[in-house]
């Protein structure tokens, strides 16, 4: 099968903008050796010729550009200069994603892409098929995971076939699990703000960077009513940008539970569609920010082990936001649990976060105190150490959103005050554990334990993380963790917990060699880390 034909055109105009960029210094700089006419006539064959290389050379992707669909794999052949072939197994997809423009719907076309487990990036990237095709593939492949492993248990094709048309059709196999209202639509675009657009907001801000310090430096009592009116100010611009992206984003959100999977549809200037395997979850997250907590709302993310375009890591948003109860009703949709009773981490923890605040709060004193002794500022540097009296709230603060709790099937951690994340991870999904103490926990005898899942960006980063438990403690959570990890495993393959044991396994790592796995590639053992993908 091909591309659609007019692929062509549009990855061509995509491209000659490149074109009308080397165009331009081009004829900036032909006028020094040409004159007149000349220089227009060279700078026009640039153009030209730029323009039939573009086409040429896009011409020849879609010509040998071909993708089949055979029984258990999807099968690609593609390249202009060298050939590459590749076979994608079913099995092994993570999702099948659509994404059209408002100028790709306009022309009918649709961009797929397909995720495999463990994979950095997109593994097929098809630029680009008609809407309708986009559909049908990603159907056919989810039809045909569901086959193979129908076939797999049922032992001959025969009985999948006979298995997929008793199931019926894929409309009548559909079921809506969620639905974003406009009022919840709205509680997004309020709640909702983005960091990565601080830097946008501080950049409008620069040319009015030197009035801004004139009025802050003018008087003390202006600049006590100034410096929290700016501040104020980045805020509003940041949240209303912030909120423009997410409705944008996640106008028509609808979640729909097909088979073992979930899909999703969303999007107003740019549609996205999106597969969720519930088999390829590592793990569940419900993520609150202050804002939605003050209103009883949270969003729910299902993380799998691939890479999804869009979102951070291979985390999928399976509900952007929603009351809290219908969060946590819908996550036992993916990993049936109730959130347990958390245990917090030691007092002792408190103190170590007045510490901390405390030295950042006269790091950044010293700071101001320089700036008005040196001349660089003129306002009044007394007015950040007044910040002095919240220390200990934020401290306290910080604590009381720590936790952790060890179920039967799941560990459930919980961490952050301006946007608190509760992960639930099924021990079978376990790859690492391990725990590490910086210098400053060392001295207080506590220890931060990581809980690594194949979907985690690293050991460090985007884990599930029990922060500053006592170090004896975090000692037996790590045994325990790795004893219910081969037990379920066990369960799994109906198979005595000691056969994993005996085994050969990478033990888990302690606190002395937690730093050699601090890049997330060590696995609780071999077997653990194939079954969780």
């Amino acid at each position: 099968m091909k591309l659609h034909p007019l692929s062509i055109p549009y990855r061509a105009a995509r491209t000659a903008g490149n074109v009308v960029l080397i165009a331009f210094f081009a004829f900036f700089g032909v006028p020094q050796f040409l004159d007149g006419a000349l220089a227009f006539a060279v700078a026009g064959m640039v153009i030209i010729a730029g323009l039939i290389a573009i086409v040429g050379w896009q011409y020849a992707y879609y010509r040998r550009y071909e993708y089949a669909l055979t029984e258990s794999t999807l099968d690609i052949d593609a390249g202009v200069v060298s050939r590459r072939s590749r076979e994608i197994p079913y099995g092994r997809v993570q999702n099948v994603s659509i994404e059209r423009t408002i100028v790709q719907r306009a022309l009918g076309l649709a961009e797929v892409r397909v995720e495999t487990a463990g994979g950095s990036g997109t593994e097929a990237h098809l630029q680009y098929v008609g809407a309708a095709e986009a559909n049908r593939l990603q159907n056919e492949i989810s039809e045909r995971k569901r086959r193979s492993r129908t076939e797999e248990t049922a032992g001959d094709a025969s009985a999948a076939d006979a298995a997929a048309t008793e199931a019926g059709t894929l409309a009548d196999r559909r079921e809506l699990l969620f639905e974003m209202t406009p009022r919840e639509l709205g509680v997004l675009g309020v709640v909702s703000l983005d960091s990565r657009i601080l830097p946008l907001v501080f950049f409008a801000l620069t040319p009015f960077v030197p009035e801004i310090t004139e009025l802050a430096g003018g008087s003390a009592g202006l600049a006590v009513l100034f410096v929290p009116a700016i501040v104020l100010a980045i805020y509003l611009a940041t949240a209303v940008l912030s909120a423009a992206y997410a409705v944008t984003n996640y106008y028509g959100f609808q979640l729909f539970a097909v088979d073992d999977e979930l899909r999703y549809e969303r999007g107003l200037l740019q549609k996205f569609s999106g597969t969720i395997p519930l088999e390829k979850v590592q793990a569940v997250t419900v993520t609150e920010n202050v804002l939605s907590r003050f209103v009883g709302y949270a969003s729910l993310t299902a993380e799998t082990a691939g890479f999804s375009p869009g979102q951070e890591g291979g985390s999928q948003a399976a509900v952007p936001i929603a009351r809290r109860d219908r969060v946590l009703e819908l996550a036992k949709e993916i990993e049936p649990v109730d959130l347990p009773a958390f245990e917090r981490p030691p007092k002792r923890a408190r103190t170590r976060y007045v510490a901390r605040y405390a030295i950042v709060l006269g790091i950044l004193t010293a700071i101001a105190y320089s700036a008005v002794a040196s001349g660089v500022w003129n306002g009044p540097w007394w007015i950040v150490p007044l910040a002095a009296p919240l220390i200990p709230v934020a401290a306290h603060l910080k604590w009381r959103n720590l936790g952790y709790a060890l179920t039967d099937e799941y560990v459930v951690t919980r961490h952050g005050f301006w946007s608190r994340t509760t992960k639930i991870v099924p021990y079978h999904r376990v790859q690492t554990v391990a725990d590490s103490q910086t210098i400053f926990q060392r001295r207080r005898q506590l220890a931060t334990l990581h809980v690594d899942v194949a979907g985690s960006r690293s050991l460090v980063s985007d884990d599930s993380k029990m922060i500053d438990v006592d170090r004896d403690v975090a000692g037996e959570i790590r045994e325990t963790i790795a004893d219910r990890l081969l037990e379920s495993l066990a369960e799994q393959d109906d198979r005595p917990a000691d056969q994993f044991r005996d085994a050969p396994i990478d033990p888990v790592p302690s606190s002395q060699d937690s730093a050699t796995s601090g890049d997330g590639s060590a696995s609780a053992n071999d077997e653990s880390a194939s079954r969780s993908q």
